[in-house]
């Protein structure tokens, strides 16, 4: 599933690509793909005859402001990519291929095309007269920004103190903090030495401390590269991430730590592949 850095990623392509691109006719393929009450009728409705402006990122989630000819607030499409979900820019027409669930046509010509193989990723359409965490209740529930001022060891000290649960289960938890899944997690925890089998009110605050640095680094670092392609994930333009090929632990099970030497550790842990090092990560 993308997480943080490549729906940053996917952010960035749509603010640079889709500057004032007009929705001139919305075509559904796939009812499932709209979340929003009234289904694709309403989604298209109220979609139809929009300008798409600027984009932001909450969580996992995609959110992009409409506006009118006259710059008027028509509301917001939300998306959530969930597994396979992406967005891909044509400049001339195409037929769709079997995966393509909403397509979102311009007047010029281009095409917005939203393409999902296992078809989990949803949309929705928010009206100006309501909040986006009001419509999509999973935005209400995240917790922190990575990068904000509310992320911090106290922050996290507070929060976990009665936690019995991995320090890896609570990373993946997005009440805990916002976007990060597998690949990050890993990532983290070997950069801070921190065993992910660590009970979360054990940390100390020496470790939570190490922990949001270690998670803002590693952030920086693929938002950076583009993201991780390690199956699906493209950006607009069909490029791969390239975090990958750096990773320390993730998806190297079996393979030497590049720091120390030792085997790498694969073990499930939450139900998720979880990847470390037993002599860094003590």
């Amino acid at each position: 599933m993308p997480e943080l850095p490549e729906v940053e990623t996917v952010r960035k392509g749509l603010e640079k690509l889709l500057n004032n691109f007009y929705i001139e006719r919305v075509e559904v393929l796939k009812e499932r793909s709209i979340a929003s009450s009234g289904g694709s009728k309403s989604f298209i409705n109220n979609i139809e005859n929009s300008y798409l402006g600027n984009w932001e990122r909450r969580g996992k989630y995609l959110i992009g402001s409409l506006h009118s000819k006259e710059k008027i607030s028509k509301g917001y499409l939300v998306v959530h990519l969930r597994m396979t979900g992406q967005f891909k820019l044509l400049k001339k027409q195409m037929p769709p291929c079997t995966h393509t669930r909403v397509r979102f046509f311009e007047d010029k010509g281009n095409e917005l095309r939203f393409i999902d193989i296992r078809n989990f990723g949803q949309m929705w359409y928010v009206p100006s007269s309501k909040s986006v965490s009001e419509t999509v209740s999973g935005i209400q529930r995240l917790g922190p920004e990575p990068f904000s001022d509310a992320f911090n060891s106290c922050y996290l000290k507070e929060y976990l103190k009665k936690r019995t649960r991995s320090i890896k289960s609570s990373l993946l938890d997005q009440e805990t903090v916002a976007g990060v899944g597998n690949i990050y997690a890993d990532e983290t925890l070997f950069d801070a030495g921190i065993n992910p089998k660590t009970e979360s009110r054990n940390l100390k605050s020496s470790e939570l401390k190490r922990l949001c640095n270690s998670l803002v680094k590693i952030l920086n670092i693929s938002i950076g590269e583009g993201g991780t392609t390690f199956s699906d994930f493209r950006d607009l333009e069909g490029i791969n991430g390239n975090y990958g090929g750096q990773a320390w632990v993730y998806r190297r099970g079996g393979k030497n730590c590049k720091k120390c030497g030792e085997k790498i550790l694969r073990e499930k842990l939450c139900g998720r592949s979880t990847h470390w090092c037993p002599n860094c990560q003590k």
